[in-house]
């Protein structure tokens, strides 16, 4: 597939998980990727994963697109500029970003209530999952509105029908990130659009990302052994999913038809007719909606 042979993409968080499948996704359509990142082969980030930028980067170019590490933190303004200003003048456009910068997992502690949760874990949340994507968004637009066609994928957890309820499990910073985010993908559709540009929010399902599975103790091929311990793990989805569910939208000529809305790996998987690496098709939001949230035994029967 070669749909976006000569168009180039920045993913913005994309040492792992569902940046590093979305990177991957898009290379093996061709594209040219940035991949950016804190971890690199000598350093770590906060998030103490071995996953590395360069390693992705080598994973969109053996896909057939051209990976491009570049280590960045996109809390750091002069190293966002100096990154827009290197693709830039490198190749004098920007038709994809995806601003997946996260990695504010360390901080997250379930069940807490506002006044309980560490104020500085909170706050440095905020930072990491909202002024990361604002900073990159305000220096990559000008680039990306050069030409009409230009996508911005916001990555975020939850579709906007689910996260209009409070997600007290999670807490007040990770529920106030995840929201604001789809909040930030409808503020940039409304300013792209008489430039030709899109903006949408994307969220995958339960996401069997590294971290996830390192925390059940399985691995990628043994993850149904997970649901000994969480059922409900049984609607899981691989990052390849939400992958393919990005590189379907950035090379859909009619993407300006999403523009604004929250989208799912699930939702999209119907329209363009991809699956997940093992060829299921899980619809995790609808099953969380319909059987999870229910109290209903797991079962995940018409649901991928």
């Amino acid at each position: 597939m070669d749909e976006l042979k000569g168009k180039v993409a920045l993913v913005a968080g994309g040492t792992r998980a569902a940046g590093r499948a979305i990177a991957v996704e898009l290379g093996r359509r061709g594209a040219t990727v940035y991949v950016t990142g804190r971890t690199t082969s000598t350093q770590r980030s906060e998030m103490n994963r071995p996953e590395t930028i360069e390693e992705t980067a080598a994973l969109v170019t053996g896909a057939g697109g051209e990976g491009i590490a570049v280590r960045v933190d996109h809390l750091e303004q002069d190293e966002v500029r100096e990154l827009i200003e290197r693709v830039d003048t490198s190749h004098g456009r920007l038709d994809v970003l995806v601003n997946d910068i996260w990695g504010g997992d360390p901080y997250l502690t379930f069940g807490k209530k506002l006044w309980e949760h560490s104020l500085d874990g909170g706050l440095r949340m905020l930072r990491l999952g909202i002024d990361t994507h604002a900073i990159t968004s305000h220096f990559a637009l000008p680039l990306l509105i050069r030409e009409p066609g230009g996508l911005v994928i916001e990555m975020t957890d939850g579709t906007s029908e689910y996260n209009a309820n409070y997600r007290a499990d999670v807490g007040y910073f990770y529920d106030l990130v995840k929201v604001s985010v789809q909040r930030m993908a409808l503020g940039q559709a409304a300013e792209l659009k008489p430039f030709g540009g899109t903006a949408v929010s994307l969220t995958p399902g339960w996401l069997r990302s590294e971290a996830m599975l390192a925390a059940f103790g399985v691995t990628e091929s043994t993850w149904r052994d997970a649901t000994v311990h969480q059922p409900h793990f049984v609607i899981s989805e691989s990052p390849t999913f939400v992958g393919r569910a990005a590189a379907a939208l950035a090379a859909d000529p009619e993407v300006s038809r999403w523009s604004g809305q929250s989208l799912s790996s699930g939702q999209l998987a119907k329209v363009y007719d991809y699956t997940d690496a093992d060829g299921s098709r899980p619809d995790a939001w609808r099953y969380i909606e319909e059987v999870q949230s229910k109290d209903k035994p797991a079962n995940a029967t018409g649901y991928r």
